[in-house]
């Protein structure tokens, strides 16, 4: 689309956003969010296709005010929680779907390379996940139960400890971003490593099914939010790297919001994770037909909240045109 019929399409829109804006007093604070998460779709499309030029300088300004007057004012409303996760954060979230593929490559190609070196060297699977671990493994394999290692604990301990330890992951890999990016490559990288080792390490064993069955249970939620994390710290350090028409200060400090609202909206996920693997993985003698339910059901979860949702959200709110 050319510049001129860009801002053709769109200017009444951002007039009437701007007249709302300096009537706050008067104006509904949704109205204005919903009015703001449109503006960035725009001022994303603009950055895409009109860099450098005055309309994308115009919209920088327009966000950056309405950004700072936005959530420095806006009146919490009774179904606020609601409207995030319903509405606001998936709209939000459908600008980094190109991050998230980034991230999830990431972790395909260190997931393949940590499959690859444990199936070519016996001695990798010991460096990545450690002696003990294996050792126990191998003695439950030996006994007709490789999973048993889940059944150790109480539920409730198992629940608590699991789900603190994911959070504290998934923020490590989000933080970790500050480091133009390559603290969380890192991040995703090691992590995929050592799942390709640890699935490759049941393959070998002979026991690749009944293992990966019970794993996945809990693994489907706890994999991908750690790939979602990992586009939180990728947002964060790509907004140091490039910095587009803002500042490197101001394009950090939005970059770092974003990623924040990211990270944070795996929480619900991670709990859920530690639920299932608290209380639900330690049953190795499920049928088949539940557990592959159970895995479905939480890759299904993730794939509509964070990619198709987003998508459907958005035609549906710009009138069928995606920017």
């Amino acid at each position: 689309m050319r510049e001129a019929a860009f801002v053709k399409q769109n200017k009444e829109k951002w007039i009437a956003f701007e007249k709302a804006m300096a009537a706050t007093a008067q104006s509904d604070p949704d109205a204005l969010v919903d009015g703001y998460i449109q503006l960035t779709n725009d001022l994303s499309y603009a950055q895409t296709y009109y860099a450098e030029s005055k309309t994308l300088l115009y919209l920088n300004s327009l966000a950056s005010q309405a950004h700072q007057q936005i959530y420095r004012n806006k009146k919490e409303s009774g179904n606020r929680i609601v409207d995030f996760w319903a509405r606001e954060f998936p709209l939000f979230f459908r600008q980094y779907h190109k991050t998230l593929l980034t991230a999830f490559l990431t972790f395909a190609a260190a997931t393949a390379i940590g499959s690859i070196s444990a199936l070519n060297d016996t001695t990798f699977v010991r460096l990545i996940l450690g002696d003990a671990y294996v050792n126990e493994t191998l003695n439950n394999i030996a006994k007709g139960e490789p999973t048993a290692i889940y059944g150790s604990g109480s539920e409730i301990g198992t629940f608590l400890g699991i789900t603190i330890n994911n959070i504290r992951v998934a923020f490590i890999a989000f933080a970790f971003g500050a480091i133009c990016s390559i603290g969380t490559v890192y991040v995703l990288f090691t992590n995929g490593v050592m799942l390709g080792a640890f699935c490759t390490f049941f393959y070998t064993q002979g026991v690749f099914f009944e293992a990966n069955r019970q794993i996945w249970l809990h693994g489907t939620l706890e994999i991908s939010v750690i790939v979602i994390a990992g586009c939180a710290g990728l947002i964060m350090g790509n907004s140091i790297l490039f910095p587009g028409t803002f500042s490197r200060r101001q394009s950090f400090m939005r970059g770092a919001k974003d990623g924040l609202k990211v990270v944070v909206s795996t929480i619900p996920f991670f709990i859920m994770a530690g639920f299932i693997e608290g209380f639900i993985t330690r049953y190795s003698n499920m049928p088949d037909a539940l557990a592959l339910l159970i895995i479905g059901g939480s890759l299904l979860s993730i794939v509509l909240y964070y990619i198709v949702y987003p998508n459907l959200l958005n035609r549906k709110t710009h009138g069928g045109t995606i920017h």
